[in-house]
């Protein structure tokens, strides 16, 4: 199941970042597409994505302090992290509390 973290359109760009679990991971990632998009990238759409392998995850569960589960970590995520800054401070969480990860964009 996917969850929403954060979703915007108007008529410059559209914004949509969602978590997920895929093989055991963790998967946060997003997509910017739009006028707004090519002004500052060059190309009118940005991809991006971070990946909390599974043998992290056991960090996660305990800094939410939820039960072992693919849901609970996901609400736990969603309610955190959700809105504009969504995905950036989600990096910054795993950085401050030492959770490894790995990450990825491009136009």
């Amino acid at each position: 199941m996917r969850r929403v973290l954060y979703q915007f359109k108007d008529e410059e760009i559209s914004v949509i970042v969602e978590a997920y679990f895929e093989g055991g991971n963790l998967v946060v990632e997003g997509y910017d597409i739009g006028k707004r998009v090519e002004e500052f990238w060059g190309d009118s759409d940005y991809e991006y994505s971070t990946t909390v392998a599974s043998e992290q995850l056991d960090k996660l569960y305990d800094l939410f302090q939820v039960p072992k589960e693919e849901e609970a970590l996901l609400s736990a995520v969603e309610n955190r992290f959700n809105g504009n800054a969504c995905y950036s401070s989600f990096q910054t969480f795993l950085d401050e509390n030492q959770v490894k990860y790995t990450g990825f964009s491009w136009t």
